[in-house]
């Protein structure tokens, strides 16, 4: 397949496709003219490495961990960085979820002006409940 297959059947851009040859992650035979071509697992590939841009990782790290899937064997310091990914999800789940808070309690402060006090900041518990709810 050409590149522009593999991207529409893939669902990315060609740009995306070169970076992840740049970067290793992907592999295409060229032809005498020197156009990329790419086998039909191709396309599974790019959705796998889409699958792990989503997942937060880099691609610096995608490319260490593609081999160990490929081969069905994560060494433990693979594993010991995958730990650390999922920790840094963790806290920014955490911090993401603080940041709902603190909108709820502005959100609830500009829907019902007057009910409550300014709070000093809004990281002073939650929203507060509007009166009569």
């Amino acid at each position: 397949m050409r590149i522009g297959e593999v991207a529409e059947r893939a669902g990315v851009s060609t740009r995306a496709l070169r970076y992840y040859e740049e970067q290793g992650l992907l592999h295409a035979q060229r032809t005498t003219s020197g156009q990329r071509v790419y086998t039909e697992s191709a396309v599974d590939r790019v959705r796998l490495i889409q699958q792990l841009y989503t997942a937060g990782l880099a691609s610096r790290l995608i490319a260490v961990l593609l081999p160990a899937i490929d081969t069905r064997h994560v060494g433990r310091d693979l594993l010991e960085r995958l730990h650390d990914e999922r920790a840094c999800i963790d806290a920014k789940i955490v911090e993401l979820q603080e940041a709902g808070r603190r909108l709820d309690t502005l959100i609830n402060l500009a829907t019902y002006p007057g009910t409550t006090a300014c709070p000093a900041s809004l990281d002073q518990g939650t929203a507060p409940d509007p009166v009569g709810s």
